[in-house]
């Protein structure tokens, strides 16, 4: 077995966990122009938070954890999808993808 791999604790899961939420916190409040890197720093989240699953699901030896991650990325994977469609949609409509245009759209 690689030493490297046997060396890592549950410590470095979560501390990477944590390291990737925070990069998708400061995304979501650093960028609110572009629509699509505020998609891009929420699947990052998800993400983060799968990591945390995985890294508790080996270290307690339940695969409850893992087979919970399926869900979420199923879920991710849907809110990508209609995302980008609704995207493309007032990218039609509107010309630009701006946060600020969009919120234009309220009643």
């Amino acid at each position: 077995m690689n030493p490297l791999i046997s060396s890592l604790t549950l410590g470095h899961y979560l501390a990477l966990g944590a390291v990737l939420f925070c990069i998708s916190v400061a995304g979501l409040f650093l960028n609110r122009k572009n629509v699509i890197m505020l998609l891009v720093s929420l699947e990052l989240m998800l993400l983060s938070v799968n990591i945390n699953f995985v890294a508790f699901s080996r270290a307690l030896g339940d695969a409850a954890g893992q087979v919970f991650v399926f869900f979420i990325l199923t879920v991710a994977a849907a809110e990508a999808a209609i995302g980008l469609a609704i995207l493309v949609t007032l990218f039609r409509n509107r010309r630009t993808i701006d946060v600020a245009d969009i919120d234009s759209l309220k009643g």
